[in-house]
C-alpha cells in the first residue's frame, strides 16, 4: 500500500469547539477516521498527524520529500504567512494537496492569500472534512 501523510496546521485538533458554524461538529478523531477509511478505500496506508509547531510541521515536510511520500496538507494559519513552510513544500518529492475544511476565498481578507498554494500540486477548498476525501482520491490517482 502506498503510504500518505495528512498533515494538519495549528488549531485542527480544536475541530468540533472550535468554530463549529465554520468548520463543523465533527473533531480532528473523527477526520483521522474518515481519512484512514478512505485511504483503505483507496488502497492508501494514511498517518494523520497535526501539530501547532511551524518548525515540527516542516520536519514533517522535509521527511516526506526524504522519503517521496505524498502530503494532504491543511496548513491551518500557516497558509497565509509562512515563507519557511513554503520553501519546505517546494522541496517536496511526490503530489501535495494543499487542503482546506472551509473557503479561505469566502472569507476574511486576510486569509485570501496562500503562500503555499504555488508550490502544491493544487488545492482543494471549502467542502468540509470532504475536502480531504476529495485530496486522497487525488492522490491516489496522480502518486504512482
Amino acid at each position: 500500500m502506498r503510504s500518505v501523510y495528512v498533515l494538519n496546521g495549528p488549531n485542527l485538533s480544536r475541530l468540533g469547539t472550535r468554530e463549529p458554524d465554520v468548520y463543523g461538529a465533527e473533531t480532528l478523531a473523527d477526520l483521522t477516521a474518515l481519512c484512514r477509511d478512505t485511504g483503505r478505500e483507496l488502497g492508501l496506508s494514511v498517518e494523520v498527524r497535526q501539530t501547532d509547531d511551524e518548525a515540527e510541521m516542516i520536519a514533517w515536510l522535509h521527511e516526506a520529500a526524504d522519503g517521496r511520500v505524498p502530503v494532504v496538507l491543511n496548513p491551518a494559519a500557516f497558509t497565509h504567512y509562512s515563507y519557511a513552510l513554503r520553501d519546505a513544500i517546494a522541496q517536496r518529492t511526490a503530489p501535495l494537496i494543499e487542503v482546506h475544511i472551509s473557503n479561505p476565498a469566502a472569507r476574511e481578507e486576510f486569509r485570501h492569500t496562500s503562500v503555499v498554494a504555488a508550490v502544491a500540486t493544487g488545492t482543494i477548498a471549502g467542502f468540509g472534512l470532504r475536502s480531504y476525501v476529495l485530496a486522497l482520491q487525488a492522490v491516489a490517482e496522480i502518486a504512482q
